[in-house]
């Protein structure tokens, strides 16, 4: 059981770091939550091995045009579901998220040169009509079309990642990936936090530090979950992200999801069910 409690972890800490992201996003420019948030995890490695030098294997890379083209698909994931959560309930945002496998199957196609059976192309298809059936309310009622979009940057940028990793599964270790990912991303993002700084309270740098603890922490437990089950175990507990994202928006902001919003996310996780049993067959 130790791979599904890790997914499930890691699932959990996502959902935490996109709530407080979304309950910081009316206060602090995106530069600023994003660039505390990749130092806190500098950070947060720096003192680990400090204490346990060594911890979490090797910092070099022999690839490392590929860690900074998935430190770049990072930072896009993370701006794109930051600026979308601003305008939309989480639930919705996810509904989004999930067309990552399918993104990640058209992208594995085009870059690692894998087929993927023609039945999977139609759960795509109907994956993406749940989507759109989920956005109609709201766009009918001049919801704002804008923040679907930053969803969408932010789920083809993790597809992206996603696709990278595999490219990168050789090199295994933990320090490395957030090591690559947060140190380009915090030197790329520092002068635009500087030039819109927004001086945090005590609280508030809590609330800030407490994200680069959920991203780091969700990252090691998602690595781990993989190292001890494989994707097609792991694959359906993402669904449980839904119910976190369900459950956050109506403790937090008293929002319940509407009937398309559950008729929409019926549609997108059966697809995804559908497609993940004929790329097995």
């Amino acid at each position: 059981m130790q791979g599904p409690l890790l997914m499930l972890a890691a699932l959990g800490l996502f959902a935490l770091l996109d709530a407080n992201s979304k309950l910081l996003s009316g206060s602090y420019p995106v530069a600023q939550v994003l660039m505390i948030r990749q130092g806190v995890m500098l950070a947060l490695l720096l003192c680990a091995r400090l204490w346990r030098p060594g911890l979490g294997g090797e910092l070099g890379t022999q690839h490392p045009w590929l860690h900074l083209l998935r430190a770049a698909a990072m930072l896009g994931s993370g701006i794109g579901f930051f600026m979308a959560l601003r305008e939309i309930p989480m639930a919705e945002g996810y509904l989004v998220y999930f067309t990552a496998p399918f993104l990640t199957m058209a992208l594995a196609a085009l870059v690692l040169g894998e087929t993927p059976p023609r039945a999977v192309w139609g759960w795509s298809l109907l994956g993406f009509s749940g989507v759109l059936v989920a956005m109609a309310p709201g766009l009918q009622s001049g919801g704002p079309l804008r923040a679907y979009a930053y969803a969408m940057l932010g789920t083809v940028s993790y597809a992206t990642v996603l696709t990278i990793n595999r490219k990168l599964r050789q090199e295994a270790g933990v320090s490395r990936l957030i090591l690559w990912s947060a140190l380009p991303g915090a030197i790329v993002l520092l002068p635009f936090a500087w030039e819109g700084w927004v001086a945090p309270t005590a609280r508030d740098w809590l609330a800030l530090s407490a994200n680069g603890i959920f991203a780091g922490t969700s990252t090691i437990c998602l690595a781990l979950a993989f190292r001890y089950a494989n994707a097609a175990r792991l694959a359906p507990l993402e669904f449980s992200a839904l119910i976190w994202a369900v459950g956050l928006d109506v403790v937090i902001w008293g929002e319940w999801p509407g009937v398309a919003t559950l008729v929409g996310a019926a549609i997108v996780i059966c697809a995804c069910v559908m497609s993940e049993r004929a790329q097995r067959r």
